[in-house]
């Protein structure tokens, strides 16, 4: 099947929309084929604004809408507690809303941007999509991260080669508690790096130090910058360290 195929079995449909490479695609090519598709973007504590703001912009180049809808994922207790499966609970608090809200606004089918590399075994939020039927038509259809973004390109969204971003809940320990002053604190520390030029990076936590890792071709920026960066972050932080075991 193709995904044209797809939007022409199914026109009208809600998407989880995060503002990523691939939902945004999604969004574009439906668009393209004339479906009829309503995109929801969930704001909550694990999300930065800048996701938000990029969702925001490209809605408005493709002319289409977005539904904002708030969920305090921190409410649910096996999310903050944060257990190996917390993205399952998590996932399965989001869409809940999301189907809930689409329902009511006419739309039965919701949609997400999970494509063919996406390994159903690193990620056990798949599980909550199975659950509540979330169908994902980059997957279906066999579509891959790398041939998104050549198709992205061409389609001249700036989404393209947006680096992969996983939500700030993963910058904290499995089984540490996760609270909204650390992850106000981590998106602080990522915002600031953000400022600097740096690219495709976390500032995980450890102990209360912020854990700095970076693309290997970065290093010598984040050294040449290192007082700078000490200087900052141990505002907010017990430590600064760098992973000499670069990002991939």
């Amino acid at each position: 099947m193709t995904l044209n195929e797809f939007f022409q079995k199914n026109p009208k449909a809600a998407l989880a929309f995060s503002g990523g490479v691939d939902s945004a695609y999604l969004l574009y090519f439906a668009r393209q084929c004339g479906a009829e598709v309503q995109a929801y973007y969930v704001q909550s504590a694990f999300q930065p604004q800048f996701e938000r703001a990029d969702a925001e912009r490209l809605t408005v180049l493709l002319g289409a809408t977005m539904r904002v809808l708030e969920v305090d994922v921190l409410s649910v207790p096996q999310v903050a507690a944060n257990p190996p499966d917390r993205c399952y609970h998590c996932k399965r608090a989001i869409f809940e809303t999301i189907a809930k809200t689409a329902a009511a606004d006419g739309y039965a089918l919701v949609l997400d941007g999970t494509n063919a590399s996406d390994d159903a075994g690193d990620r056990p939020g798949m599980r909550a999509l199975q659950e509540l039927t979330v169908r994902s038509p980059l997957q279906e259809c066999g579509l891959a991260k790398d041939e998104i973004r050549r198709l992205s390109k061409e389609a001249g969204l700036f989404t393209w080669d947006k680096p992969a971003y996983a939500c700030l809940a993963t910058r904290i320990p499995a089984g540490e508690a996760i609270t909204a002053e650390k992850l106000q604190k981590t998106e602080a520390a990522e915002d600031y790096l953000f400022s600097l030029g740096l690219t495709d990076f976390r500032v995980r936590l450890l102990d209360g130090c912020a854990r700095i890792q970076v693309p290997e071709a970065q290093l010598p920026q984040v050294l040449e910058k290192r007082r700078e960066i000490l200087n900052t972050l141990r505002k907010t932080h017990s430590g600064v360290l760098l992973d000499l075991e670069a990002r991939g």
